[in-house]
């Protein structure tokens, strides 16, 4: 029998080997609480059966001393995946939704209309059984449950019926108001179920966190005002940037590293660099879950400047390759510009290199990069701006620095020490 009093479920789709800054925020929860001196234990799916759209087992070496309860799913997206792209992977919906074709419409409408509150809503049983198995051999304070998926919020409603328990449900996205669900044709009676089973939640849960303050929490607080509401932003990890070295090219050495899609604004960026890849010896790595289309598309419009695709690379990698940058691009999603803070800005900002991110100047992410002394929000037709941006990376080179102050505190212990805070809060 573990100590109750210091004993946390997680419930949590992805997990090592899955791939992607979803997985990081609570793989790292989970390794700090337990250097801290607590017993996280995870519910998580069987990797294999999983609708995860990229791995990184490098993330394994993370949790080797954490329990992890693996459990059987049923959901229909590897398949769509496999049917759209002869891939179990490749076709895993990333932050958009292709609907390109009748195809491709046709299984936004099924996903968007018979998949409440998403796709994966097949592995919760599974999960849950496996959660009261857990119990009657276990005591635990607390039970957490992460979206997305949101469906596994449903897993902490029914555990929190059940046993007396401490429950918290952590928001890493928006649910009800996501971007992409524009783009599902929902009908009334969708959206009406959708909108039911998010407010089950957050007034049923103990505490509710997010991952930033602002309008996302804002709104999520307006639909439960007497609720308990938490922000902790997605942090970096102190001791892989102490341990990565700081490497330079020859060349002026651009960096992007995540997804990127046609919802996010990178053609303004290609103008302005058309401006430059005459001037200067250029390099534009890019690197994570980028389309061959996209790729192309850079290389036809900048034949003077290298560019290299690295694909998706393991997490102490990319790290590298950031801490190699003289420029690091960061695009908002369009219509998520004033409700997400990508989970990589972070460790953007714990490298000290100039950022450029091309989104709403008035949201939540470009209050956070003015802290910064070389952090800039562009909106996409602010083209002088841009250029000027890259322009004077390009002339300091190696002197500007972008400096943030305090930057420990957004450590991934430190943002774990607060959390302990809301969990001893909460007994």
């Amino acid at each position: 029998m573990n100590n109750s009093t210091h004993s946390v479920l997680i419930i949590s789709y992805y997990w090592p080997p899955a791939g992607g800054s979803g997985v990081q925020r609570w793989m790292y929860f989970a390794k700090h609480l337990k250097q801290l001196g607590w017993n996280p234990h995870i519910i998580t799916v069987i990797p294999e059966k999983a609708s995860y759209a990229v791995l990184d087992y490098s993330l394994e070496n993370e949790v080797v001393n954490i329990p992890v309860s693996r459990t059987q799913t049923s959901e229909p997206l590897q398949w769509y995946s496999l049917f759209t792209t002869a891939s179990k992977r490749k076709g895993i919906p990333q932050g958009e939704v292709n609907t390109n074709g009748l195809l491709k419409k046709f299984a936004a409408f099924i996903r968007g209309n018979f998949f409440i509150p998403d796709a994966r809503k097949g592995w919760r049983h599974f999960a849950l059984d496996q959660a009261k198995k857990i119990f009657k051999e276990n005591s635990f304070s607390h039970v957490i449950t992460t979206g997305p998926p949101h469906s596994a919020h449903w897993i902490g409603n029914q555990l929190k019926k059940e046993f007396s328990i401490q429950w918290i449900a952590d928001f890493r996205d928006p649910w009800t108001t996501v971007f992409y669900n524009s783009n599902m044709y929902r009908m009334s009676w969708a959206k009406e179920k959708d909108l039911e089973e998010e407010a089950s939640i957050l007034l049923n849960a103990d505490r509710i966190l997010t991952t930033v303050g602002g309008a996302f929490h804002e709104e999520l607080k307006s639909k439960a005002p007497k609720q308990n509401f938490y922000a902790i932003p997605n942090g970096y990890d102190s001791d892989l940037f102490r341990n990565i070295p700081k490497t330079s090219l020859t060349d002026f050495h651009i960096v992007y590293t995540g997804l990127l899609t046609e919802n996010q604004a990178y053609t303004s960026l290609v103008k302005a660099l058309k401006k430059f890849q005459n001037l200067y010896r250029i390099q534009l790595s890019l690197a994570g879950q980028i389309a061959h289309k996209t790729i192309e598309y850079f290389r036809t419009e900048l034949p003077k400047i290298r560019i290299i695709y690295h694909g998706y690379l393991p997490h102490h990698k990319a790290v590298a390759l950031m801490k190699s940058g003289d420029l690091l691009l960061n695009f908002i999603f369009k219509g998520a510009d004033k409700t997400m803070i990508s989970g990589k800005l972070l460790e953007y900002i714990a490298t000290g290199v100039p950022i450029l991110s091309i989104g709403e100047p008035e949201s939540e992410v470009a209050h956070f990069l003015q802290k910064g002394t070389a952090a800039l929000m562009a909106k996409p037709n602010q083209n002088k701006i841009i250029e000027e941006c890259i322009h004077k990376a390009i002339l300091q080179r190696g002197k500007w620095v972008n400096h943030f102050p305090e930057l420990e505190e957004w450590s991934r212990k430190a943002l774990t020490k607060k959390l302990i805070q809301i969990l001893e809060s909460s007994y």
